[in-house]
């Protein structure tokens, strides 16, 4: 077999290799590429179409693409409203809030936002969140202006750390919230929200302020003298009024618009059967009467200081995580369905400068919900001139019919959250989580249970630590197999894996499958040792000839540090005691480059024994010890 050199990396600089570095880890995508060997009017102009993304779509805008948008802006309006209403009041806030944040934020979106699917307003998980973290040190109803105050506040908070994260390119930390955490984490949140919307199904004026599964149940059975069946029978009604047309626009997906407009729907509905028959006067509470107008600055009423400074800045980072990646994932989803690209760094600039104007005229915390846009990606939106629509009949409505919702009942605005929120359980995904890891699996149910069990954030923090333990040991504890030949070829694979493969007597070839470096050099130290008195043993017993090569296969092996270093060090030491050569297969560039600077004596980075394959080393190694029986 021909043998191929290995040969030593081009030389590069350190300097040369930070800015390698420093490119591959913050701009992977290189958004800079689109610039080289372009004019400088052609520079500028790409510039401006990279940050306000509008610049791109919106010179090729027709009026055909006008009808469809605003086919959908129209339905996913007919959403927002009575959601945006309702999420206000889940988050402990005003109703007329949920309006205010689906009429400012959709506009800065439309500007800056990437994504052409993307509904962008007020989400149950977020607004849960919120209030409930905020509801721990202040209460909206004994002081509900210092709640409001938080409330944006917060809001700022998650934006600027949103932001912050898109412009200083450090996504990644949001990846820390993984598949199956979400999952556990919408579907323990979703049975939380339901659950409190017993007290506006019910009727029940007395409630906890608890968010944990027993302490809901305790208040729902403890006040049974506070049920009212007026309040019941209209919420069953509506709730399956609801449910019906959701199960109806999923068999059917082109009725999309039965489901879409059923919450308005029911709002009117409910408006007018209260206010005919005057329910409120029967044990059925009505919103009230709601403000007029468009969104009232509140830039004087944010906190920057104070007592409640670490609260806002708490909750503005676990409710800007959570609604980051919510949107992020959603923009995503659809682009993938029609084949275009989201840049995700953008997301977050767009999403964090979204909620910081909204801090300021009057709205919390928004992102892009599924629900809604499902809903504009069947309506058939083409750009995010849909969210513009919708902004514009926001507008509409708080200008000219507030007075319309004065009579509409606590209890539809429950029944359109437990409807909203359910989509959230994925069953599949959870069944699909536990056929393919049961770590994962297990993180899920830390989080599904945290969440139910103990807090929201609680909950979440569980998870996310055990995603980091998962990590750590794999960090720690990498994968590291024993090799073998396949009989009638040079291919070498895990030795447990493929059963034809068998031991090349006097050779160890061990893969590892992970840098090394610190975290798990003594572990790798360990292990080895232990394959090589193994295989030693093992050698002895069939009366082969002894141990004379161990060959690393290197090839997954991207780095190492000076404890990595150091552990090829000792093994060498520790093979040269017992007669046997050190041999390295496919060391990387950078990998190879440190250990020659370590070895300036040429003790164990020597020509001879570094090959580019494990046959090669293989058949030009057995030409120096004793024959080979299986090759």
């Amino acid at each position: 077999m021909e043998v191929h050199k290995v040969v030593a990396p081009p030389h590069k600089s350190t300097v040369a290799k930070l800015k390698t570095r420093l490119k591959e880890t913050f701009f992977p995508d290189d958004p800079l590429r689109q610039f080289r060997g372009q004019p400088n009017r052609t520079k500028l102009i790409r510039a401006a179409q990279y940050i306000f993304p509008i610049l791109q779509w919106c010179p090729e805008y027709s009026f055909r693409l006008l009808k469809s948008d605003v086919v959908s802006g129209l339905t996913i309006a007919s959403l927002a409203i009575p959601q945006g209403i309702s999420y206000a009041k889940l988050a402990n806030l005003p109703p007329i809030v949920g309006l205010y944040s689906s009429f400012v934020p959709p506009l800065v979106y439309a500007v800056l936002g990437s994504s052409r699917d993307l509904a962008v307003g007020p989400v149950s998980i977020a607004s849960l969140i919120l209030g409930s973290m905020l509801r721990q040190q202040v209460s909206p109803v004994d002081n509900p202006l210092l709640f409001l105050q938080l409330a944006f506040s917060s809001t700022f908070f998650a934006g600027l750390f949103q932001a912050s994260l898109g412009i200083l390119r450090l996504g990644f930390i949001i990846d820390f919230l993984s598949k199956a955490t979400l999952i556990g984490f919408m579907g323990g949140a979703a049975i939380i929200v339901s659950l409190q919307q017993l007290k506006g199904l019910l009727g029940i004026t007395h409630f906890t302020k608890q968010m944990s599964v027993i302490p809901v149940l305790s208040s729902v059975f403890q006040h049974t003298n506070e049920w009212s069946w007026q309040t019941i029978v209209m919420g069953v009604c509506f709730l399956l009024f609801l449910l019906a047309t959701r199960h109806l626009s999923m068999k059917k997906p082109k009725l999309f618009w039965v489901s879409a407009g059923a919450p308005l729907l029911s709002v009117i509905v409910s408006t007018l059967l209260v206010f005919v028959f005057r329910a409120d006067r029967h044990g059925i509470s009505v919103i009230g009467k709601l403000q007029e107008g468009l969104n009232p600055p509140s830039w004087n009423m944010l906190q920057f200081h104070g007592s409640h400074l670490a609260l806002v800045a708490k909750t503005g980072l676990v409710t800007g995580i959570v609604s980051l990646t919510e949107g992020i994932a959603v923009g995503r989803t659809f682009a993938a369905l029609k084949n275009y690209h989201v840049d995700g760094n953008k997301e977050m600039i767009a999403i964090g400068l979204m909620n910081v104007v909204g801090s300021a005229t009057s709205c919390y915390v928004t992102t892009g919900a599924f629900s809604r846009s499902a809903v504009n990606n069947n309506a058939g939106a083409k750009t995010a001139v849909s969210n513009i629509v919708m902004s514009v009949t926001v507008m509409v409505t708080l200008l000219f019919l507030m007075p319309l919702f004065e009579y509409t009942p606590n209890v539809v605005l429950g029944a359109i959250i437990v409807t909203a929120v359910i989509g959230l359980i994925d069953l599949p995904a959870a069944c699909q989580i536990w056929k393919i890891d049961k770590f994962d699996f297990l993180v899920m149910l830390c989080a599904f249970f945290g969440v139910i069990f103990l807090s929201v954030q609680n909950g979440l923090a569980i998870a996310v630590g055990l995603s980091l333990f998962k990590i750590l040991m794999q960090v720690t504890r990498p994968k590291m197999v024993i090799m073998g030949n396949i009989p009638g070829t040079d291919i070498y694979r895990d030795l447990h894996h493929y059963k034809e493969a068998q031991r090349i007597p006097g050779f160890l070839v061990l893969s590892i499958e992970s840098p090394v470096n610190f975290a798990n050099s003594n572990y790798l130290t360990e292990r080895t040792s232990r394959w090589i008195e193994e295989c030693e043993e093992e050698e002895a017993q069939e009366k082969h000839s002894s141990l004379q090569f161990l060959i690393l296969e290197m090839s997954a092996v991207s780095g190492v540090d000076t404890n990595g270093v150091s552990f090829f060090k000792e093994l060498n030491k520790t093979t040269a005691k017992k007669d046997i050569e050190l041999v390295f297969v496919n060391p990387l560039s950078e990998v190879m480059e440190k250990l020659q600077r370590a070895d300036e004596q040429k003790e164990f980075m020597r020509p001879e024994f570094l090959f580019l394959t494990v046959a090669e080393a293989v058949a030009s190694l057995s030409l120096k010890g004793p024959p080979l029986n299986n090759v």
